[in-house]
């Protein structure tokens, strides 16, 4: 139910919403700022998976005339706002704990912040797991940045849920804000981080050497056919892919040969590389027969062969 992309979103959604109501309650009755903070960065999560849920709908929409190479890059750009959504949130925590600081604020009944604490970390940390496994497995990067963004919240948490543990012990209320503005930076870093692959998709840079190495990998299962390729070209819109490159064949071989080749070749990529669009041109081969592995009735002609 919850191991589609849509389902996943929706499981986000509605974690986030009880997290947001239980830190605001607790927030009220302890009258911490820090907890307050939390609930401020919940609501970011809400913000972000309201985002995805949009963007997961409309990158799955199919290309029309409008759109002919479909809707993917919706996704890049819900990927892009989260990564601000978690810097945001990073700056938040740094703003409040400062304020803590400056008013010196005192915090009342720091068992039941413990409490709501500990449950939002364990939330965080199988929600953040979840759309980790369903974001890899239907490459989502939208689902993927996501899951940065919760997992971003389990370190927050854990560091107000220390401050309060301290406050408890020792009285010592300014241990909080300080392991706050520490956690605050790591979450900047993850922010940046999250918003660095889904612009990637936008400025459409090509696929990692591991991925452009499956492609070249199915060209050479061809190559009594294949003389050779050039001009490859590959891109990432989303969680699909777009390649296309110029293929050489044997003089050979007959159009519907060559039209049974290219068909070949773009299941064996499209298996490896599930959602991707592949394009072929078709090249005839060159005479520079000493250049070619290929035997072909013209370097049987010429005694090359």
């Amino acid at each position: 139910m919850f191991s589609t992309k849509k389902g996943a979103a929706r499981l986000l959604i509605g974690a986030v919403i009880g997290l947001i109501i239980i830190k605001l309650v607790v927030s009220w009755l302890t009258g911490s700022i820090s907890i307050l903070a939390q609930a401020a960065d919940s609501l970011l999560d809400l913000f972000a998976g309201i985002i995805t849920v949009s963007a997961v709908y409309m990158a799955s929409k199919p290309a029309d005339e409008e759109h002919p190479y479909g809707h993917g890059k919706v996704e890049d750009i819900a990927g892009v706002v989260q990564g601000v959504l978690i810097a945001t949130a990073g700056g938040l925590i740094i703003y409040s704990s400062v304020r803590r600081i400056i008013e010196g604020s005192v915090v009342e009944l720091a068992a039941a912040g413990i409490g709501v604490m500990a449950v939002s970390i364990a939330v965080s940390i199988f929600l953040s797991r979840h759309l980790i496994k369903v974001s890899k497995a239907t490459n989502s990067v939208a689902l993927e940045a996501n899951a940065r963004n919760i997992a971003a919240d389990v370190y927050s948490a854990l560091a107000v849920l220390v401050g309060l543990a301290v406050v408890q012990f020792t009285g010592i209320n300014i241990i909080d804000p300080i392991i706050a503005i520490g956690v605050a930076l790591y979450i900047l870093k993850i922010g940046y981080d999250t918003i660095h692959k889904p612009l990637s998709g936008l400025v459409d840079t090509k696929l990692s050497p591991l991925q452009e190495e499956t492609v070249k990998s199915s060209l050479m299962k061809h190559d009594r056919q294949v003389v050779g390729y050039h001009e490859l070209r590959t891109r990432r819109a989303g969680s699909q892919y777009y390649i296309d490159l110029h293929l050489v064949m044997n003089r050979d071989v007959s159009l519907e040969q060559a039209h049974e080749v290219c068909d070949q070749i773009e299941e064996e990529i499209q298996r490896e590389l599930p959602e991707s669009s592949v394009t072929i041109h078709i090249e005839p081969c060159s005479d520079e027969c000493e250049q070619c592995s290929v035997i072909c009735s013209r370097q049987k002609a010429d005694g090359s062969g």
